[in-house]
């Protein structure tokens, strides 16, 4: 008999409700308690969400011997440190995307998931849905021929006062909270690490950048061009360009139960239609897969390391107005 794994939310934060669907239909995994800094915050959710257990302080959810799965997202400043102490009480996580805001964090993650046997792995949903992995299949068949540049952007509207993305010292900014998605496409299909760097930030009235415009450089001369906002109206794709063809993938990052995607070649445009699922299901059943069949997460703590670096590299050019050598290779 297939063991159940047994899952906490460490907050009640509003990504939870992407979450707890694909828990709650899964026939390896159940959701079984949920945390907040109140018990009367904790009682109160898991009521409404039909949680069995409720715990008024996170040391509790991680004391409780019969979870087996700890889901962190709360603010990025608390990635890093929550996630060790989960490791530390036994627990596996699926940590909220930016995995960490430094590489020295993701060392003490990747050193405590070691020393402990825990799995930990970087929720970015979108790895895991089928037209991604549609896409990385046509780039490395070579229909696009010898890849020249990649072009990405993802931006919208962020209105609400005092969020936690819009403070400096809780890990804000928009390259953090969506800007890390053109990044990490990028870096996926190309399967290597970006030489060089260079970003440009407008930055809004509390220090974050507002929007961030960046450049990676790769080898070959492959170029990577991106941008991330707050203040400007959704606007989300991904562009793939070889010297044979060219990928459009208009919904890249929170794609859909059925997507279009676009290979041109020449003056022929070719829709190709993605037959996907819930768009979460994936990161939950692949860590289901690591955890109980010894799998290897598809997002990798060297992949989300990778990804830390590159981020911080953009962020220090930016500052100076120089180009950065990147820093990602692991130790």
């Amino acid at each position: 008999m297939t063991k159940t794994l047994k899952w906490g939310l460490l907050s009640t934060a509003r990504i939870n409700r992407s979450l707890i669907p694909p828990l709650q239909v899964s026939k390896r995994n159940h959701l079984l308690a949920v945390a907040s800094r109140s018990q009367e915050t904790a009682d109160a959710y898991a009521k409404e969400k039909k949680i069995e257990r409720a715990y008024g302080s996170y040391e509790s959810l991680l004391a409780d011997p019969d979870i087996d799965v700890i889901y962190n997202p709360l603010p990025n400043h608390l990635h890093a440190e929550w996630t060790v102490k989960a490791v530390e009480a036994g627990k596996h996580v699926l940590c909220e995307k930016p995995l960490a805001l430094r590489v020295e964090e993701v060392d003490a993650i990747r050193s405590a998931a070691h020393k402990h046997g825990r799995v930990v792995a970087e929720a970015f949903m979108y790895r895991h849905h089928p037209q991604t992995l549609k896409v990385l299949e046509i780039v490395r068949s070579g229909s696009l021929g010898t890849l020249k540049l990649i072009r990405g952007s993802f931006s919208f509207i962020l209105s609400r006062e005092g969020d936690v993305r819009l403070s400096p010292e809780m890990g804000g900014g928009s390259i953090w909270d969506v800007g890390c998605y053109p990044i990490s496409y990028a870096r996926a299909v190309l399967g290597e690490e970006p030489l060089e760097v260079f970003g440009w930030q407008v930055t809004g009235p509390t220090g974050i950048d507002e929007t961030f415009v960046g450049q990676m450089r790769f080898r070959e001369d492959v170029h990577v061009q991106f941008d991330s906002s707050f203040v400007i109206p959704f606007h989300s794709f991904m562009e793939i360009v070889g010297s044979e063809g060219t990928l459009n993938i208009p919904r890249p990052f929170k794609p859909g139960v059925n997507e279009k995607i676009y290979l041109t070649r020449g003056d022929k445009t070719e829709t190709i239609t993605v037959k996907g699922q819930e768009l979460y299901i994936g990161e939950v059943e692949d860590m289901a897969d690591a955890i109980l069949l010894g799998r290897d997460a598809l997002v990798s703590l060297d992949d989300s390391r990778a990804n830390v670096a590159v981020i911080n590299a953009l962020l220090e050019s930016a500052r100076t107005g120089k180009p950065v050598k990147t820093d990602s290779e692991n130790p």
